[in-house]
């Protein structure tokens, strides 16, 4: 799945088009979607993150993963292959945190 939308729209080409309109139709989709909270649920923003080094057995780079809940309500969450080779566990941990941090904000 591409998302790399932004450059390429100077020339589009069908390719560009056709993601456009997956996301305009996924988008139109969930349009009544949402996350009710209570009066009395706290918005308290938690995230949760780890990884794992080397973690994926065939290309040996690592996995993370993590959690954003707001109050009690899970409000989303990641887990994917790094798309480069962590030389440590700390470096592993370091761009799994990032990417938490990233997506809170």
């Amino acid at each position: 799945m591409e998302w790399n939308l932004v450059i390429p729209l100077a020339k589009p080409i069908e390719k560009h088009l056709k993601e456009v309109k997956r996301i305009f139709c996924y988008l139109w989709g969930i349009v009544n979607m949402g996350v009710w909270y209570t009066k009395n649920s706290g918005f308290e923003l938690t995230g949760f993150s780890d990884a794992d080094y080397a973690g994926c057995k065939d290309t040996f780079k690592s996995t993370c993963g993590g959690a954003q809940f707001l109050g009690e309500k899970l409000v989303s969450w990641s887990s994917k292959k790094q798309d480069c080779m962590a030389l440590s566990t700390a470096k592993a941990e370091y761009m799994s945190l990032s990417a938490c941090c990233a997506q809170v904000l």
